[in-house]
């Protein structure tokens, strides 16, 4: 039997009341990915009364979402939606377009699709 890799490596930067959320996906990610993630994430935000948050998420390698997952990934953005600034997603496959742009009408976020970092981290900043 072959192992799969999936899931997450985060950096986040934080400036006050201000972060940026460096993600990137691999894999076919599982409520156990999730599990891991979401204390991260939430501890951070939880230190500042209203953050801002800016996201460059990198799905590039990206398969998919186990179906808990994906509601895990959903009550995620429902908790933190508000606090999102801007998502700049960076990824090549035609279903990451529809991802982009369904992820945008559940967050208060401006959500763009990107092919490559460069490019998503200047319209991140600006």
């Amino acid at each position: 039997m072959m192992s799969q890799q999936h899931g997450f490596s985060v950096g986040i930067e934080r400036m006050n009341d201000q972060f940026v959320v460096h993600l990137k996906a691999f894999g076919t990610l599982t409520h156990e990915d999730y599990k891991t993630i979401t204390p991260m994430l939430e501890g951070a935000f939880q230190q500042v009364e209203h953050p801002h948050i800016k996201v460059i998420a990198d799905m590039t390698h990206l398969e998919g979402w186990e179906l808990k997952a994906a509601w895990d990934d959903f009550k995620l953005g429902l908790k933190y939606g508000s606090s999102f600034d801007k998502v700049a997603v960076i990824g090549a496959r035609p279903w990451q377009d529809t991802l982009a742009k369904i992820a945008g009408w559940f967050m208060g976020a401006k959500v763009e699709k990107f092919s490559d970092y460069s490019h998503a981290k200047a319209w991140l900043l600006e």
